[in-house]
């Protein structure tokens, strides 16, 4: 893992934001391929479908994203295993979408709280914590970031956020878009962490990842590069977020 001083910037923290090559070729492939799936019947992000994300069942309502279109919930999921999550650990999936995230983590944890602000996706992730058979240990929560778990702090929260700023148009759009999510998170996460708790947090080149790490680094929270992986039209990284010196705490 790569750590980030505070306030500093190293290459390797650079390298995971940096632009993909030829940006706006891969904007086109990446229209170009959802326009294929339109014109082919195989769209699937306004459809109810039944995915596997890693061998696990997965039921993706209309206007939930979908983990199999978009790659930062499955490489998300994908790190999660009892080396971060572990057996006696509480976690929160905050915008938990299909619940992709949560059920990975809840292969680990003892108890997983799903939150999300799409009544729709709520509904989702409880169904797929039943479809997997998790539901003793997932608690699916409907509401707006830290709201529905007021008063509660945890040792490990999960964040897939709305990379694109701007004002959703619907509550599909929230997957996408916000004003002000990477202020209110970084401004509420201490409140939420236990000691010696972490965050993870993934963000994409396709959005505004800098200003995400601006919010971590004013609200004084210790950032480290996790993973990062790149793609054609893409650069995903997994941010690790600590507070310096909660560990100390009672």
């Amino acid at each position: 893992m790569l750590d980030v001083t505070q306030g500093q910037s190293t290459p390797s923290l650079a390298d995971a934001l940096r632009p993909t090559p030829f940006p706006r070729i891969g904007r086109l492939a990446a229209k170009v391929l959802r326009a294929a799936y339109a014109l082919t019947g195989r769209d699937r992000m306004g459809d109810l479908r039944l995915e596997r994300v890693r061998g696990m069942p997965l039921l993706v309502m209309p206007s939930v994203f979908n983990p199999k279109l978009t790659r930062a919930g499955t490489f998300l999921a994908a790190h999660l295993d009892s080396r971060l999550v572990s057996a006696d650990a509480e976690v929160l999936d905050m915008g938990t979408g299909s619940g992709v995230c949560a059920l990975f983590a809840a292969r680990h944890a003892r108890r997983v709280v799903a939150v999300d602000i799409n009544p729709v996706a709520a509904r989702c992730a409880g169904i797929n914590a039943c479809l997997n058979h998790l539901e003793q240990r997932i608690e699916v929560r409907h509401g707006d970031l830290f709201a529905p778990v007021a008063g509660e702090r945890f040792d490990l929260i999960l964040f897939n956020p709305p990379f694109q700023r701007g004002v959703p148009r619907d509550d599909s759009d929230r997957a996408w878009r916000s004003t002000d999510v990477a202020e209110r998170f970084a401004a509420g996460l201490r409140d939420h962490l236990k000691p010696l708790a972490s965050a993870l947090v993934v963000l994409s080149t396709f959005g505004d990842a800098r200003g995400f790490l601006s919010e971590f680094r004013r609200h004084d929270l210790t950032i480290a590069v996790l993973a990062e992986r790149s793609y054609f039209n893409e650069r995903l990284a997994i941010f690790r977020l600590q507070a310096p010196g909660f560990g100390s705490e009672a």
